[in-house]
């Protein structure tokens, strides 16, 4: 006895899928960025701390300091929010056995970014006279 699928069966059927395979070079990279990402996010945050210099300026004019503290704040906290964030998500990739060097890479744009919008903000505070 013999049990034969009827050919408009096999248009139906789905290959099975592949295991994807990571590349060694890949989790090299993302590792060592991911490593060296912390001490970008400690001078950032350091950076960060020395915006409360900024209010120097304002001893003779009024500032405005709540903008100023906000400027700070987002400075000094940012960079490491930032970093879990970019850490959770390449990992996450590299699990999942996707490209993940990319991930550190943007980042390290993105903690650059936020500290300059920071300052930007704090800059603000003191113009604000």
């Amino acid at each position: 006895m013999t049990f034969s699928m009827p050919p408009e069966s096999f248009r139906t059927l789905r290959p099975e899928p592949t295991a994807r395979r990571s590349r060694g070079w890949d989790v090299a990279l993302t590792i060592v960025l991911l490593v060296l990402l912390p001490l970008l996010a400690l001078a950032a945050s350091y950076a960060g701390v020395l915006l409360a210099y900024a209010a120097d300026a304002c001893g003779s004019t009024t500032c405005n300091t709540g903008l100023m503290n906000i400027g700070f704040w987002t400075a000094v906290v940012s960079p490491w929010v930032v970093l879990l964030v970019g850490v959770i998500v390449a990992i996450v990739r590299l699990v999942r056995h996707r490209l993940a060097f990319w991930v550190p890479l943007v980042t390290i744009v993105a903690i650059v970014a936020v500290w300059f919008i920071a300052a930007a903000l704090v800059g603000a505070g003191v113009s604000a006279s």
